[in-house]
């Protein structure tokens, strides 16, 4: 199991972690996606076969890039 949290500048309300978290757990491997609104960040677990590089790749695409 893998996990890690991601800074998310453009999070500002419910309805971004919601997005991110539908997204996310489409990703086959992802097995939980925590958003925090105060912080920006997103805390992912995944296993295999789910990326980190997917991971960000899949949040660039939905226009909430992390922070390297």
């Amino acid at each position: 199991m893998n996990e890690d949290t991601f800074s998310i500048p453009n999070i500002s309300c419910g309805h971004c972690t919601s997005a991110i978290q539908n997204e996310l757990t489409d990703l086959e491997g992802v097995t939980r996606v925590d958003g925090q609104i105060e912080a920006k960040t997103v805390t992912v677990q995944w296993d295999t076969p789910a990326t980190r590089e997917q991971i960000l790749d899949s949040l660039k695409e939905i226009n909430y890039p992390a922070d390297a």
